[in-house]
This record gives C-alpha cells, sequence and structure tokens, in this order.
C-alpha cells in the first residue's frame, strides 16, 4: 500500500491514482491540484497535458515536461488555501507548495493557481508564481511636534511637515 504523494494520507490507490488513469474525475480544484502534483511524481504527461485548459496547451512541451518530471526527487505538496469550486461555481483556486530536489539542490515552488470548469470537468488555467499575494497594511506613525520629522530632513516636526 502506497502512500499519495499528494499528502492526503490515502493511498495512491484511492486518492489521486483513478484521476491519473481517467477512471474518475478530480471533484474540484484542489483534488485536480493535488493529482497533477502526483502525476509529475510518477510521470503522467499526457495526464498533464490533458488538464490544462484547452486553450492552454498551445505552450506545453512535453518533451521538457517529461525531463522535469523524470530528473526530480518529489519531497511534497502543501495546500496553503483553496477557494471556489463549489456546487455551482465554475472557478476556483489552490494555491500551494510543491517541493522537489533537482540537480542536487532542494528547491519551492509556490504558486497561486486557477481553475476553471468546463463541460463538467476542471482544468488548470495558469499559475501566478510566489502564491497568494500577502496583505500588506500601511501603519501611519504619528510625530509630535517637537519629534524629529518623519520625512528625514532632521528638523522637528513642527518645523517641518507639521508647518
Amino acid at each position: 500500500m502506497t502512500t499519495c504523494p499528494c499528502g492526503s494520507g490515502q493511498t495512491f490507490a484511492s486518492c489521486c491514482e483513478p484521476f491519473i488513469l481517467g477512471k474518475a474525475l478530480p471533484p474540484n480544484p484542489e483534488a485536480l491540484m493535488r493529482s497533477r502534483y502526483a502525476a509529475f511524481t510518477v510521470a503522467a504527461i499526457d495526464y498533464l497535458h490533458d488538464t490544462l485548459a484547452p486553450g492552454e496547451r498551445g505552450d506545453f512541451h512535453r518533451a521538457d515536461t517529461e525531463k522535469w518530471a523524470r530528473s526530480s526527487q518529489w519531497l511534497g505538496l502543501t495546500i496553503h488555501g483553496a477557494n471556489g469550486g463549489g456546487e455551482g461555481e465554475n472557478e476556483g483556486t489552490v494555491d500551494f507548495t510543491a517541493r522537489f530536489r533537482l540537480d542536487g539542490k532542494n528547491e519551492a515552488h509556490r504558486e497561486l493557481s486557477s481553475f476553471r470548469r468546463e463541460d463538467g470537468r476542471w482544468y488548470y488555467v495558469s499559475g501566478h508564481i510566489g502564491g497568494a499575494p500577502v496583505e500588506q497594511r500601511r501603519v501611519a506613525v504619528k510625530a509630535g511636534r517637537n519629534d524629529p520629522c518623519p520625512c528625514g530632513s532632521g528638523k522637528k516636526f513642527k518645523k517641518c511637515c507639521g508647518a
């Protein structure tokens, strides 16, 4: 009994293998993402091609994809979050990190992937390298009248920007 490489904790035969062999369809974007990662680990290049959205297959390079899949040692998949893909939804995203070893160096590929359902089947559409954007907060520093001016002039706030 082999554990599925997607990290679900299930066996490969009961998790991603039925999707890769075409015996079942992934029910949502996260399941498709997990099965695509598993497909890389077993070099199921046809599955990787077939799960690309039909309009996105133009730049798929089968030989390069197979070379990368076979020359990498796949170390694990972490799903950071998944959105959409529920009942009646036709779009979704998955934020993930795929870890692998290539040419003796450990690598981590973080991506926010977009998925679309067409004719009842989920497809990978595109990916934004780096994952989901991190929310940034701006914090305003309130300077007192006699504090140094935050602009860096070296003057007191009251004689500079506070005037």
